[in-house]
């Protein structure tokens, strides 16, 4: 496994290198420029600037160089774990993504966790009593849970308690080893948004899943010899029905780590979307090439952990060191 695994790393390599070259070149063809932007202090408007005052601050910024310079040197910096400097903070790239991504993660990890809580138990529910309304009312419930926008509810939700209850989260953000309690109040909020898309999915899943096992005639034959239908649904069934649940949350992580901006926006939560929303405005070069280059290696982490959790839910799979 251990050969497997240095391999599968090692493929993951072309694609990080693709994926530095794409964002480079959607940077640089994109409408704006990031020298009148700063010129200007980042105001909306077409206040004029002189052209010698942006080749200066393009010469300071190194974006006078030839583009294949510019690329080369990019990941001459990564080489060495530089991922150099936000054009206007001029604060280190390292330093945001310190700073950001425990959120992201801790907001990502409730999402997942909250929709296994739902997800799993609806959908064996669902599976045991097929064709029942006990079928009919879950696969109801996920059919709209996909078709809710995940910002419309969290907008929903932070209205109606205000108006009701009058209670909001709080507006500045707490680490949970500061204030574990108002952390928890603050992403709960934003995790049922997450997590209710996300468990209308596993559901569906799940159920699918569920249905095919109990199908299986290692399962009836579990019955045949007497055991429980608790036994045979929890001990047998379950843990074979999770391997595809299993790889639907693994690409559920992944988008949540790269595609909660949306929710953390709404909230107002200092993580990776808000940085990249904030980034993508101002064209800060080094800020989105290196997030999105985060972003795709969590993707090939957490797929890879993925596969190597296969064969801790079903023993007949191994991966071969040859």
């Amino acid at each position: 496994m251990r050969q497997y695994t240095v391999r599968r790393l090692i493929l993951g390599i072309p694609t990080i290198l693709g994926a530095a070259l794409l964002i480079f070149v959607i940077m640089r063809v994109a409408p704006g420029d990031v020298a009148s932007l700063i010129a200007i202090g980042g105001a909306e408007g077409e206040e004029e600037v002189s052209q010698e005052k942006l080749d200066k601050i393009r010469e300071r910024l190194g974006l006078n160089a030839p583009l294949h310079m510019q690329f080369l040197n990019w990941m001459w910096d990564l080489s060495k774990f530089d991922l150099g400097e936000s054009l206007w903070s001029r604060q280190p790239v390292s330093d945001l993504l310190v700073r950001r991504f425990p959120l992201t993660l801790q907001l990502s990890a409730m999402a997942l966790v909250l929709s296994w809580i739902i997800a799993i138990p609806i959908g064996i529910l669902s599976a045991v009593k097929q064709d029942s309304p006990m079928d009919y009312i879950p696969r109801f419930l996920s059919i709209i849970g996909l078709a809710t926008p995940n910002f419309w509810l969290g907008i929903l939700m932070l209205t109606y308690l205000a108006a009701f209850f009058g209670w909001v989260p709080a507006l500045t953000y707490q680490a949970p080893w500061r204030a574990p309690g108002e952390n928890l109040s603050q992403l709960m909020l934003p995790a049922i948004v997450l997590g209710t898309a996300l468990a209308a999915i596993q559901t569906r899943m799940t159920r699918a899943t569920m249905l095919e096992v109990l199908r299986e005639d290692y399962i009836r034959t579990a019955r045949a010899k007497g055991l429980g239908a608790q036994a045979v649904l929890w001990r047998h069934a379950l843990k074979n029905a999770a391997i595809p649940v299993l790889t639907i949350s693994g690409g559920q992580l992944s988008g949540l780590i790269s595609g909660s901006l949306v929710t953390e926006v709404v909230f107002n939560l200092p993580g990776l979307g808000l940085a990249t929303v904030d980034a993508v405005r101002l064209r800060d070069y080094p800020v989105i090439q290196n997030l999105v280059l985060f972003i795709t290696i969590v993707h090939i982490v957490v797929n890879l952990g993925v596969d190597l959790l296969y064969a801790f839910l079903d023993p007949r799979i191994r991966y071969s060191d040859y």
